[in-house]
């Protein structure tokens, strides 16, 4: 076993040379080489014992330093190769440190320390059991039949086929089967000011217009648009359609303005089709002012969805409608017997047709509440 020196005795070895013992018996005697006593002789020649061990001591502090030098160099060198990676999952941490090991000479326990993650952890492999992927197929099946059902519904529908499972697998699964269900994205609406609902004292003063949904035998979806005098509760129109864009708005409402006028005021709510360009330059154009009523707040439109109420349980509710063309023919004979049959408590019990009748008799003079007291 080799023998190990310390300071003390090197220097003493080195002294019983400077005294005349020759080179070759000091080796002899402790059994050094030649090579080791120069190399002694080089290193502490002319040094007593405490400067020998201030020596080492500062030898073994500069060692200690280059070392932490270059560990830091190192560390910074791997963290770079990991520096465009978000270390958030357990997952996102196992990458980091294999690209910190191919890009560097780092261990595999130093990366584990740089990014937080023990050696257990990223050894780890997970195992699915038959009994998991058979709940995964079928919880995926659920939510491909019910496509609007978040994973609540999909773990009471599970419960109810009498799989007993923790809400909380269910979440994981579904989550992990990329089957969460997108949230809707609120349309931000236009920032207008609240605006009284007040009764017109005129025709044509203020027409209320609003779509109104319903769908056809075979399922496809029909779109109504209500357009309503508020003065005289006229029904002017409801053109039914599959979709309904601003362009048709505007030409629903030349039609009407080309035998009864342009209004005063159209009053809408924050829908695409009303806030779009085209209606927008139909009322520049025809010097129409367009009153949109707040966000979420039908009331302040109230006057045509007291008229959609009427409409969806008078002819709605009560008509299956095979085609397009059925549902025009139906809801068509409905509007003329809502206008011309139908008596409207806020009119007196006339009809919308009757009141406008008396209305245009009675435009030297007359108001609203003579009208209405006859």
């Amino acid at each position: 076993m080799k023998k190990r020196f310390s300071e003390e005795q090197i220097i003493g070895i080195l002294k019983e040379a400077e005294a005349g013992l020759t080179v070759k018996e000091l080796c002899r005697k402790h059994n050094i080489s030649d090579a080791t006593f120069y190399t002694w002789r080089k290193k502490y020649g002319g040094l007593e014992v405490s400067e020998a061990r201030r020596l080492k001591a500062m030898e073994d502090e500069n060692a200690r330093l280059k070392k932490l030098l270059a560990e830091s160099a190192l560390d910074n060198e791997a963290l770079k190769a990991a520096l465009n990676r978000k270390l958030l999952t357990v997952e996102n941490k196992r990458e980091a440190v294999r690209a910190m090991q191919q890009r560097t000479s780092i261990s595999q326990r130093r990366a584990c320390f740089l990014v937080g993650l023990s050696r257990a952890s990223f050894h780890y492999r997970s195992t699915v059991s038959q009994s998991d992927v058979t709940l995964c197929e079928r919880i995926s099946a659920l939510a491909y039949e019910r496509r609007r059902f978040g994973y609540r519904r999909v773990h009471q529908l599970l419960r109810r086929e009498g799989i007993h499972v923790n809400h909380k697998k269910v979440y994981r699964l579904y989550r992990d089967a990329g089957l969460a269900v997108p949230k809707r994205k609120r349309r931000k609406g236009v920032a207008v000011e609240r605006q009284p609902l007040v009764l017109p004292e005129a025709a044509n003063q203020t027409w209320s217009m609003d779509f109104v949904m319903d769908a056809l035998a075979s399922g496809r979806r029909i779109k109504c648009l209500t357009i309503v005098d508020d003065f005289t509760k006229e029904c002017l129109d409801i053109p039914v359609a599959s979709g309904i864009c601003g362009d048709q708005v505007v030409r629903t409402l030349e039609a009407i303005a080309a035998f009864r006028g342009y209004p005063q005021a159209v009053r809408t709510d924050q829908g695409p089709e009303f806030t779009g360009k085209a209606l927008d330059r139909w009322a520049y154009d025809n010097d129409v002012e367009l009153k949109l009523i707040q966000p979420g707040k039908p009331t302040q439109n109230g006057y045509v969805e007291s008229f959609n109420g009427k409409f969806r349980d008078e002819c709605l509710n009560e008509h299956w409608f095979r085609d397009l063309a059925h549902a025009r023919q139906i809801i068509s004979q409905w509007r003329r017997d809502y206008n011309e049959q139908r008596p409207h408590s806020a009119l007196n019990y006339q009809t919308p047709l009757e009141f406008a009748a008396d209305y245009r008799c009675g435009t030297d003079g007359t108001t609203l509440t003579d009208i209405t007291k006859r």
